[in-house]
Order: structure tokens, then sequence, then C-alpha cells
């Protein structure tokens, strides 16, 4: 166990902690309801400080980064817990835990590993690095020294005061999972969209940004929905990379897959809205995995699946064809 960062005691040895946007209010004995935080004798404790329950080499691509370090590995942990309890999460076993798992990993060897593996980046991914925040800012920290990266893939409920900490994190992939309110409060289990979109905002003024989408049919495909939240991620920046990516059946949630043709609708839209770089995920093949010249429509990066296959740019991140220069970091911070 770990002292937790950003709490306050309460009277009759209650505790507050402020890492998320839930704000939980912790009694004695209690957890949060990430379940890896608690209060033990009036001080707040992490629970799954280097307890890594899952951890590999990945290309950036899977997470996805289309735009951050294209074409290198990134290596992935992650801790049990998670501050939303979505009914279709794909690694519910591990974010959804009421019990603390995993191996010690500290952070000295996390930066190791990476390093063994030839990764540019160490990604805080599989379940919710908010969550497992002391354990990510100890291993960025010494991720920094040894010239990698490191990337959030998250919800984006994190508090602000969380997202002041993160002085180390170089790039943040974001879920937005809908553009409605009832979304989050009944399929995340009683988050809010408002505070997503928060922490978007101040991440974007902070560090590289992309945001996620994963399409589930009927419930955050809606044309109008898809037009609003296009319009609202191009006025925050029209250079964001946005991803649609298609739902699979899992945890509690049975409804049919994504059809192929609803990421391509919402890629489109995207594109009609003024987004420079617009995605479609999960779907091998679909030219909406490639990087297109926001200018003149030139192919830039070439995929096919979480493999970059041709990289086209010139010097400076420029089009081939134009000379426009794409937004693309292709090198550590």
């Amino acid at each position: 166990m770990k002292e937790a960062l950003l709490y306050e005691k309460l009277p009759n040895n209650l505790v507050k902690c402020h890492l998320c946007r839930r704000n939980c209010t912790i009694a004695e004995g209690k957890t949060g309801f990430c379940h890896v935080r608690k209060n033990e004798n009036g001080k707040l404790y992490s629970l799954n400080y280097a307890k890594c329950c899952s951890y590999n080499t990945d290309p950036i691509e899977k997470k996805p980064f289309y735009h951050f370090l294209p074409g290198t590995l990134s290596f992935s942990i992650a801790t049990v817990g998670c501050n939303f309890s979505c009914l279709h999460c794909q690694n519910a076993s591990i974010s959804q835990a009421r019990e603390i798992s995993g191996i010690d990993l500290p952070p000295e060897k996390v930066a190791q590993m990476a390093k063994s593996q030839n990764a540019k980046s160490i990604a805080y991914t599989y379940t919710e690095p908010t969550i497992f925040m002391e354990y990510a800012l100890d291993c960025a920290k010494l991720a920094r020294k040894e010239k990698l990266a490191n990337v959030f893939v998250t919800n984006g409920y994190m508090s602000r005061e969380a997202i002041a900490l993160m002085q180390t994190i170089d790039a943040a992939r974001i879920d937005l999972k809908a553009f409605n309110d009832k979304f989050y409060k009944e399929v995340c289990g009683g988050a809010s969209l408002d505070g997503v979109l928060d922490s978007i905002k101040l991440l974007h003024k902070k560090m590289h940004i992309e945001l996620i989408v994963l399409l589930i049919p009927t419930l955050n495909d809606d044309e109008d929905e898809l037009h609003q939240m296009c319009k609202w991620v191009r006025k925050l920046s029209p250079e964001i990379p946005i991803h649609f990516t298609a739902y699979y059946p899992c945890n509690k949630m049975a409804i049919p897959p994504t059809p192929l043709s609803t990421l391509q609708k919402a890629r489109r839209i995207a594109l009609e809205e003024g987004i420079h770089y617009a995605y479609t995920g999960n779907a091998p093949g679909d030219e909406g995995e490639n990087t297109y010249c926001p200018k003149c429509k030139a192919l830039a990066i070439k995929r096919f699946g979480f493999s970059v296959l041709e990289n086209r740019l010139a010097k400076g991140n420029a089009c081939p064809k134009c000379g426009y220069k794409l937004k693309i970091i292709m090198k550590a911070p």
C-alpha cells in the first residue's frame, strides 16, 4: 500500500478522495467506487500501487494513437480497478475486480522492461490509469530519464487536480463514450458527460490528445448526436484526431456488433464538420485506417490493423504532394 494522492481528512475518520470526479467520501475501513483506494485509520491508501495485473508490448496504434510516435512499440501496464463500471467493458475481469491481484512490478522494473522491449513509450492502459495515478506518475518520472514517452489511455474522468499533476505524461487517448449524459449515467455507472468534456479541454491544453468513440448501435450512433459531438471537437481544435471504433458484445451487453457502415458514416460526418483527422477502428482494410492530408487529401500514412505499412510523409511531417505540415509527433518529447 502507498498513501494516496489528492485526498482530504474529514471529521469522524472520514476521508474525501479528489483523484477523480466522483469525489468519493470514504468511511473508515471502506474503499471508494474504484475499490482500490481505502480509508485506513483516517488516511487514504492506494491498494494497487505497483501491483501490475497485466503488461504487454503493443504497437502504439493499438491504443489507438495514430498521431503520436506512429509505427513504434509501447510497453503497456495496468492494475486492477476503474472509476467507471461500463456494461460493455472488454476488460471487466480486471477493471471491475473486487480484490487486489497482480505481480509486484516496481517502477524501476517497468522502465527496464520497456527499454528491453525496444519500446519508445510506456502506456498506462487496459484499465483506468487514473486509479493507479501514484504508480503511473512514479513510472513516468523514471521513463523520462530513459528518454521514453508516457501515454494515458483514459476515460477522462480524472479531477482537475489530478490533471495538474500529470507533468510527465506526454499524450492521452481519451474515450468520448457518447455525447449524451444519459449514456454516461446508465451505461458507465453514474458518470457525467460534462466532467469528461472538461477533462478533454484541460488535457488538450497540456498535451497531445486523441479521442476514441466506441459506437454502439441504438445507444450513441444517432446522426444528430454525432454532428453535435463533431461540432464540439471542431470548435476545440480541428486537428484533434478522432477514432470511431466498432463495438462487439461483451460483459453485460448483448447488442449486436457495430456495422462497418456506421463507422464510415461517423467518419464522414466528422470530416463534413471540419475535423482534419477522422478514423475508423476495428475494421482492418477500411480506408478510414489511413492518414490523409487535410489540404489535398493525398495519402500520408497507410495502415492495416495495428501496422503502419507505409509512411509517405516528407521531412517535417510534410504532405508528399502539397507540402502541408500534418500534426503528427514523430519523436518522443
